[in-house]
């Protein structure tokens, strides 16, 4: 039985590994070892005329949608297109952000506050359209030849937000397209990482007409800068309503026509989103609208939405006041923008256990003003309110540990008679009142809180540039010197030397040689996650060696015959 707790941790602790590896491949841009399903990420190539707005990604086009593949824009009038086309740099107090006048388009975002983790004191550009990457927010009208992101506009406003002011307001306007003219107006306010965008819609014509307003952001397929081969987070659209919530889009399943998120829809928002940042459309509240997620030529990817707007008399004009966020994934900041949208930074399965705790560990933060700090106080009081648990898992760990002999002399005594021998074990866990499983079970309740605190320390943006002591400068990326990665390898020996050794030498072996390969993967974790690990693994060999001197059972090192 004591064969079958540890066949049960080894199996998870493989499985890890397994999903790791795959995870690995497919990070890589190579096919999934283990799981063939997953697609190569889509090749990288700037962006093509074709980046249109998206009819919706269902077989049945929404009405008055331009057919796939057809750049509304294209049917500008020669005058529209010999417009001189200009890129506008505007800079508040948190975001250098630079406009096309080709449809108004946001091309590219910089970061004041953050910087690239490959090249410190350069702000991260998470918005670009250079040649290794194409990331943008457009928007415009379909239904008819209206003015879309391919329609030259001129540009009226200011481009740096002043010394004391509040805000910043740029104005776009587009020439007269089938007897519509689209004027978008941007306010940026200081601090803020929304941008209010204002889309007025002026009728010019002398008939009633019905556009509608599409809002997209397109992006290549490829992972975020900055990741590594070992660990993978999400890269990708995501859109939210509050009847489906929250809904990731792998850009695989765009490709093969298979994505799945609500179509029509009265309220949410569409997003994109990669490690530490995202971007997100928001229409006003109770607007319906279709969420639409399609390819593009060149290997990009639109996802967005698109809202009627009626019809609009001859010389009226409507307005519709858009939201567009561009920023990290600040939990307490998300929450403020829209209902859901903190979502975007993701924790899987195990948000209904992460959000507490990335609320424990933000609480800590504001006591110790140390996010290293922050993270060995939340373990501390974690292996604390475990402490029943745990100190049962050891306690019947050390009875084992006890009866070992017993149960090894069984073996061999009873080698070639194995149901007897199974017999005569259950006789002896009943005298000795010893559970098989009770070192196990105690372990696999924890495991899902710890899990989720894997993911808030891998999300939270709060991580990013976080120094903590010393040579740790930075808790969001590997330690320099490999320092802690080190401990950690030798406090995960140490804690293996304290387990009685399994009586099958091959398994005994399995038991030191696992735990040195699943270490080579934390030399190249963030710090922060390392931390993390050798905290537990520190404390976990104090209790435990607290915990079998009590039961009279004196800590001992086991080691293998190699």
């Amino acid at each position: 039985m004591k064969d079958i707790r540890r066949t049960i941790l080894w199996v998870i602790f493989a499985f890890s590994l397994v999903m790791l590896w795959d995870q690995w491949q497919v990070h890589n841009g190579r096919k999934a070892t283990f799981f063939p399903g997953a697609p190569t990420p889509a090749s990288q190539a700037s962006a093509p005329a074709s980046a249109v707005p998206a009819a919706s990604a269902q077989p049945a086009a929404v009405p008055g949608v331009a057919p796939a593949g057809v750049p509304p824009g294209d049917a500008a009038p020669a005058a529209a297109a010999a417009a001189p086309r200009e890129r506008i740099e505007v800079t508040t107090d948190v975001l250098k952000l630079v406009f096309d006048t080709e449809g108004g388009s946001i091309v590219r975002s910089e970061f004041l506050k953050f910087d690239q983790t490959e090249h410190p004191g350069q702000a991260f550009v998470l918005l670009d359209d250079s040649p290794q990457r194409t990331y943008q927010a457009q928007s415009g009208l379909i239904g008819g030849p209206f003015p879309t992101h391919k329609t030259a506009m001129r540009f009226t406003g200011e481009r740096t937000l002043a010394e004391g002011a509040g805000e910043l307001v740029l104005r776009f306007e587009s020439p007269e397209l089938g007897g519509l003219k689209l004027v978008k107006t941007y306010t940026l306010r200081r601090g803020d990482y929304v941008a209010q965008v204002r889309h007025e819609v002026v009728n010019t014509g002398g008939q009633p007409v019905s556009p509608q307003l599409y809002v997209q952001l397109v992006r290549d397929g490829n992972p975020a800068p900055g990741g590594t081969s070992f660990y993978s987070t999400f890269t990708g659209p995501a859109f939210y309503t509050d009847a489906k919530k929250f809904q990731k889009v792998e850009f695989a399943d765009i490709d093969k026509g298979k994505a799945e998120f609500a179509t029509p829809s009265p309220d949410g928002w569409v997003a994109m989103v990669q490690h530490y940042f995202a971007s997100a459309w928001l229409l006003p509240q109770g607007m319906g609208h279709d969420n639409f997620a399609r390819k593009l030529d060149g290997g990009l990817y639109a996802a967005g939405m698109i809202a009627s707007l009626g019809a609009i008399a001859p010389g009226a004009s409507q307005a519709v006041q858009a939201r567009l966020f561009i920023g990290p994934q600040d939990e307490k900041v998300l929450e403020g923008i829209a209902p859901g949208l903190e979502l975007v930074k993701d924790y899987g399965y195990f948000t209904i256990l992460a959000k507490p705790l990335y609320w424990l560990l933000d609480k800590l933060h504001g006591v110790l003003g140390n996010w290293g700090w922050a993270i060995v106080a939340l373990v501390v009081l974690l292996k604390i309110a475990f402490y029943w648990l745990n100190a049962k898992a050891y306690a019947s760990m050390a009875k084992m540990k006890a009866i070992n002999p017993r149960i090894q002399e069984l073996r061999e005594r009873l080698k070639d008679n194995p149901q007897q021998m199974q017999m005569e074990m259950m006789r002896i866990y009943r005298e000795e009142k010893v559970n098989p499983m009770g070192g196990c079970l105690p372990i696999m309740i924890q495991i899902p809180v710890f899990i989720a605190l894997y993911w808030v320390l891998l999300s939270s943006v709060e991580m990013r540039g976080a120094p903590w002591i010393l040579w740790i400068k930075d808790l969001s990326v590997k330690d320099p010197y490999f320092i802690l990665p080190v401990v950690m390898t030798l406090s995960t020996l140490l804690q293996t030397a304290l387990n009685p050794l399994p009586p099958d030498p091959m398994q005994a072996r399995m038991m030191w040689i696992m735990p040195l390969v699943f270490s080579v993967m934390f030399f190249f974790f963030p710090a922060g996650l390392v931390l993390y690990w050798v905290t537990n693994n520190i404390l976990t060999i104090a209790q435990q060696w607290i915990i079998n001197t009590r039961m009279g059972v004196p800590p001992q090192f086991n080691l293998p015959k190699f």
